[in-house]
């Protein structure tokens, strides 16, 4: 069996058991438990700081640390000064205009990281907690997912979800 399908197939029972769990009439989404986020102790301390960061603004979300992390190392590899040619900011390459939005600065980097949290758990409840869907909005907007009833056909996106769920998992 090829690693898309096992993939595909897991990913399948995990939305499942997601949505199982989830309660339906919940406006705010319950508190999930996750485990903490952290980088190896070995590793220079802004990248332990990075972790702290991620985990604190993770859990004020409540968007599951290791989510958060694997979209920041997607995005920006975990660098705050990264900018994109399209304009995007920062550790978890906000928009100015989505930064903005989500009332954070995209330059400082706690209210970059939470402007990213944040927005992962708008997309997370707009597509009812399936997190292909949410990552696929992150990176494309979340009216092409609706428009496209799932991943936008872009190849961009769909290597762009990929990657953050081969980190995620």
């Amino acid at each position: 069996m090829d690693f898309q399908n096992t993939l595909k197939r897991e990913m399948q029972k995990t939305e499942q058991a997601e949505r199982a769990q989830a309660a339906p009439t919940a406006v705010t989404p319950a508190k999930k438990s996750y485990p903490s986020y952290s980088v190896n102790q070995s590793l220079p301390l802004a990248d332990q700081s990075l972790s702290t960061m991620i985990d604190e603004a993770a859990r004020k979300y409540n968007v599951d640390p290791k989510l958060v992390a694997a979209v920041a190392e997607v995005e920006s590899g975990g660098n705050q000064n990264e900018t994109s040619s399209a304009g995007a900011i920062g550790v978890m390459q906000l928009m100015p205009d989505t930064a903005a939005a989500l009332g954070v600065n995209p330059y400082d980097k706690k209210s970059n990281i939470e402007g990213g949290a944040k927005y992962l758990r708008q997309m997370l409840d707009t597509f009812d907690g399936d997190i292909r869907k949410a990552v696929a909005a992150y990176n494309a907007g979340p009216n092409a997912v609706k428009n496209y009833g799932g991943i936008p056909p872009y190849r961009e996106t769909q290597n762009y979800v990929n990657k953050v769920l081969d980190i995620y998992r």
